[in-house]
């Protein structure tokens, strides 16, 4: 798994600058006004920081983004970083910040001055998560990510601890994300997640024979033409006291092809992210586990493999839910929902949350709806709703509230079952969450989160390279830090 670069808070010591081997960072504002750190580094390199900022190219920089001034006479460094940033920056532009300082820093320890810089936690975290690179399947030796060594003002003000468990939190969701299929297999993600017991967390793997005594026939059937076994696994945590929990459930499916209703050569290789629902999840519990929250969280994810043979569940196809309520199966591509209907009706029969959200890369419409920009946010709470995208703004993690409506039941409707897994294309997005209503219990708040094209795009973030994004941890973590922490 990937590991995060070392990081080190500390006081700031000007007479440690001139001696630092490796690559110094400074910020200026676009007033082009030195703190005494940039003036310590501009006397030492004989104004060359004056001369840089008083360039077209300073001039032009947006906020944020940084310039490598490289091999500067007057210092044992091989380049002073120069980041273009205002003293009281925006929580999105210190990340920016901290996100262009870990494209520049290369191999080398980095000396960061930030001195009394506000936000320099938040521009740490931008470093943090850019400082990202998903090798475990390179033969060519990994490049060296150098400790970074951030000197400021008032180091004790930080929580480092909370800043290491978001970041941690988020590597593994990436990680997870990331990992071919053949790699993450249903039986070696189950592992994974056991493993995460050495953090505190409460992990049971639940195994097939245990899923066919729950009567879980809707997400057993999906995987049942696969030759890796489904599984559920449950992860606890209880840093709270007596309250009920707070439920998330994740659709983990390790690959996709859509089964019978096989889908198109060209692109499935991207179907190993179909897990990304509980792979947030997993990071979720980690970064609580991690930081010790007070807070009482159980993760329930459904791990599968939708794979065809002649084993697999076919178009036309009934089956029976935990819950009792029969699903006429139209598409076998429409596999998502199957998992999550046995595991959401699961988490609210064993723990009796006081909420849940679950979490999917579920339809291939909310790419059409919403891009790559967006997750959607369906839900049968307007509180649960508008706590989830104050903490997802909060963390500027895109996220839109669409529409729900008994109207548009009448598309999921079965002639021979109790409800169909499909509606077809209109309102794609809309009927699956319709159909996950239906298992869930009419006085729980509950919110679906459709990931699909948040959880790993093609082309790098701010603070992510291109593939799995993580997306969703900081704004789940906030949620329960925010509101059901004690």
């Amino acid at each position: 798994m990937t590991a995060l670069t070392d990081f080190t808070f500390c006081a700031t010591d000007l007479d440690q600058i001139s001696d630092f081997d490796g690559t110094i960072a400074i910020f200026v504002g676009a007033d082009a006004k030195l703190d005494a750190c940039a003036r310590k580094v501009n006397t030492l390199t004989r104004k060359a920081v004056d001369r840089f900022v008083a360039s077209e190219a300073f001039n032009g920089l947006a906020e944020g983004a940084a310039v490598r001034l490289a091999y500067p006479s007057g210092l044992s460094a091989v380049a002073v970083i120069v980041v273009k940033l205002d003293r009281k920056p925006t929580q999105e532009a210190a990340r920016k910040a901290g996100a262009s300082l870990a494209i520049e820093k290369g191999p080398q320890p980095m000396l960061v001055l930030a001195g009394n810089l506000g936000s320099a936690d938040e521009a740490a975290l931008g470093l943090m998560l850019r400082d990202y690179a998903y090798v475990d399947h390179k033969t060519a030796e990994p490049k060296l990510r150098g400790p970074v060594t951030i000197m400021m003002s008032k180091p004790e003000a930080v929580d480092a601890v909370a800043l290491r468990s978001v970041a941690e939190g988020v590597f593994f969701t990436r990680d997870l994300t990331n990992a071919p299929a053949n790699d993450l297999t249903t039986t070696s993600f189950g592992d994974r997640l056991a493993e995460l017991q050495a953090l505190g967390l409460r992990v049971e793997v639940l195994e097939e024979n245990q899923l066919e005594e729950l009567g879980m026939g809707a997400l057993l059937c999906v995987g049942q033409g696969s030759a890796s076994p489904s599984k559920v696994v449950v992860m606890q945590w209880h840093g709270g006291g007596d309250e009920a929990p707070f439920a998330l459930v994740g659709k983990g499916v390790v690959f996709d092809t859509g089964g019978i209703s096989i889908k198109p050569a060209g692109g499935m290789e991207d179907m190993t992210m179909d897990m990304g629902g509980a792979g947030v999840v997993s990071g979720v519990m980690k970064t609580l586990a991690m930081r010790k929250a007070k807070a009482n969280v159980v993760g329930l994810v459904g791990i599968v493999e939708n794979m065809p043979s002649d084993r697999a569940v076919r178009p036309g196809d009934v089956v029976t839910s935990m819950k009792g309520d029969t699903i006429e199966v139209i598409n076998t591509d429409a596999e998502g929902r199957l998992v999550l209907a046995d595991l959401l009706w699961y988490a609210q029969d064993r723990f009796a949350p006081r909420a849940m959200i679950n979490l999917a890369t579920l339809t291939g419409a909310m790419l059409i709806a919403l891009g790559h920009e967006n997750a959607g946010v369906f839900s049968n709470s307007d509180d649960l709703s508008a706590a989830f995208l104050k903490a997802a703004g909060a963390e500027g993690e895109g996220a839109w509230r669409l529409p729900m409506s008994p109207a548009y039941d009448k598309l999921i409707n079965s002639r021979i079952a109790d409800m169909k897994n499909t509606g077809g294309r209109p309102a794609g997005s809309i009927t699956a969450a319709q159909f996950l209503a239906r298992f869930v219990k009419d006085d729980l708040p509950w919110a679906h989160l459709d990931i699909a094209g948040v959880a790993s795009v093609k082309g790098a973030t701010t603070l992510a390279p291109a593939g799995a994004t993580g997306w969703g941890v900081m704004a789940l973590n906030r949620l329960i830090s925010d509101n059901y922490e004690a």
